[in-house]
């Protein structure tokens, strides 16, 4: 049994340079119900003479919905001044992203973060959480393996719980929970309904943990990740959202778009039944 959604991540087909409509169509035709779009793609969709309206409509006549946009404004930065600068990137990313209906869109921490303590994070996220509702697109707070700070399952933990936000949501990345060092099981202490969306990827034995690169993640299934356990856990915290998958291949050898994604989707399916 499949028990959630799927979607998928445009960063999946970067090496095939789609627009977004083109992004959009591969994902529909695969058979997904959602995708993840990066904003970077959507303002260059713009620049290029596309309008949101237009953008939106594509999504619908698709039967795709855009669950989370992928952006990078450093709205927890050390540096007061970058930080507000930071957070009118995200004022004005989100009001694009409402244009589109999008529902979510990232909060990594980008920027200088190494000497921001949780409590401060867990401040600028509730500010940033409190811009996102007025807007209509909900931060989801996403952690990376390798980050300064903020590299952690524990700490993603701590900072919602510091927020003081009822209804606040984690983005979830088991190539983060591998190369930060998190513990797999540490899932049982968290409700569903704070799980924005789960990305989805797998990685090989080697390279190791510390030296790894995003390139080098693969498809569910043809690694060493948890992924059954993985979501079994899910399933026991009552998610029942989106999987989306996430790669960052340079290639994919004689495979076409089309293809990786249709693949892709089978994989996913297959390492996250439970």
């Amino acid at each position: 049994m499949f028990p959630f959604k799927t979607a998928l991540n445009a960063s999946t087909l970067f090496p095939f340079q789609l627009d977004v409509e083109q992004q959009i169509q591969v994902a529909a035709v695969a058979g997904y119900e959602g995708i993840e779009l990066w904003v970077g793609d959507i303002q260059n969709y713009i620049k290029k003479g596309g309008t949101t309206a237009q953008l939106r409509s594509k999504m619908n006549e698709s039967g795709i919905r855009l669950v989370n946009a992928i952006a990078f404004f450093k709205w927890a930065d050390s540096d007061d001044d970058i930080r507000a600068q930071g957070f009118m990137q995200a004022e004005e990313e989100m009001r694009l992203l409402a244009e589109l209906g999008c529902e979510a869109v990232a909060a990594p921490p980008f920027g200088n973060v190494e000497d921001v303590t949780l409590d401060q994070f867990a401040y600028y996220f509730s500010k940033l959480s409190d811009m996102g509702h007025k807007i209509g697109v909900e931060p989801y707070l996403e952690f990376w393996g390798r980050a300064k700070k903020l590299s952690t399952l524990s700490e993603a933990y701590q900072i919602l719980a510091k927020s003081g936000l009822k209804d606040a949501k984690l983005l979830l990345d088991p190539f983060h929970m591998y190369t930060g060092g998190s513990d797999f099981e540490l899932l049982k202490e968290i409700n569903g309904s704070h799980i924005g969306i789960f990305h989805v990827n797998d990685y090989p034995e080697s390279p190791s943990s510390d030296v790894i690169q995003d390139k080098e993640r693969v498809f569910p299934g043809e690694g060493i990740a948890p992924s059954a356990r993985l979501a079994e856990l899910l399933f026991d915290a009552g998610y029942r959202g989106f999987l989306s998958l996430e790669l960052f291949q340079e290639n994919y050898g004689q495979r076409d778009a089309l293809e990786v994604a249709a693949y892709g989707l089978k994989k996913m399916k297959s390492a996250y039944s439970v």
